[in-house]
């Protein structure tokens, strides 16, 4: 592994091009947005779905410590190929961070084999994000809550298996609470689903959103464990032969 972590951050790329109120919110895309937020110890490297192979060829990913995703309106453009190629390097060990309406993408649903729905809204609602594990390095300078004053509602209940850790929950001006970050295992690969960042509001300019957004990528670093052996396998130990009767 390189000195630094190497983090790609992949974005459709399609609502900041059609859309004049995204456009403005993010004049450079939100996947820029979001990689301007990391800290200066990975080096980041951007995707977007109409690149060639969705800019996740398999050089690109075998060189993707950890691999952040947003998308939301073209869930069914990306190729299987590609979702089984994302899928199968996170089993191998590649950390994967799914912020917002990425709940609903093929790589997601197939790492957590469920549908992934939930309930929603878009009114312009105050979120306030609570940090329930307060020990945990996902929220390290992050203080009880993150408060966002205008947000999309995600509602309960969000069909997901049940995470490794339940890391924040959040409150909205509607009355909703949502499981809004959440850590799973799959393989040798962490998982973090974080769940602000709807396109018409510029929450990836937060600072404790990016906080939050930094330290999940050096959470999901990959370790340096080599990757198990599968398949017939030849015994440690001298197998004696029985006595038949």
């Amino acid at each position: 592994m390189s000195q630094k972590l190497r983090v790609t951050v992949w974005n459709e790329f399609r609502h900041e091009k059609e859309s004049e109120i995204v456009r403005a919110a993010y004049p450079q895309g939100i996947h820029t947005a979001i990689g301007e937020g990391l800290d200066g110890a990975v080096e980041v490297t951007y995707a977007i779905l109409d690149d060639a192979e969705h800019g996740l060829t398999e050089e690109v990913l075998n060189n993707t410590d950890v691999l952040i995703w947003w998308g939301h309106k073209a869930h069914d453009e990306v190729q299987d190929e590609i979702v089984n190629r994302v899928q199968q390097r996170v089993l191998h060990g590649m950390g994967l961070i799914v912020l917002h309406s990425g709940h609903f993408s093929k790589v997601f649903k197939k790492l957590m084999g469920t549908s992934c729905d939930l309930k929603w809204r878009e009114a312009d609602e105050k979120e306030r994000i609570w940090v329930v594990s307060p020990g945990h390095p996902i929220v390290e300078g992050i203080g009880e809550y993150i408060e966002l004053e205008a947000e999309e509602m995600y509602g309960e209940h969000f069909d997901i298996p049940q995470p490794d850790e339940l890391i924040m929950v959040s409150w909205f001006e509607g009355g909703e609470v949502f499981r809004s970050g959440c850590t799973f295992t799959r393989g040798q690969g962490k998982i973090f689903y974080f769940r602000p960042g709807h396109e018409t509001y510029r929450t990836y300019y937060n600072e404790q959103v990016r906080r939050v957004i930094s330290n999940a990528v050096h959470w999901a670093a990959p370790s340096t464990r080599e990757y198990p052996k599968y398949g017939n396998h030849k015994p440690l130990e001298e197998i004696k032969a029985k006595v038949k009767a």
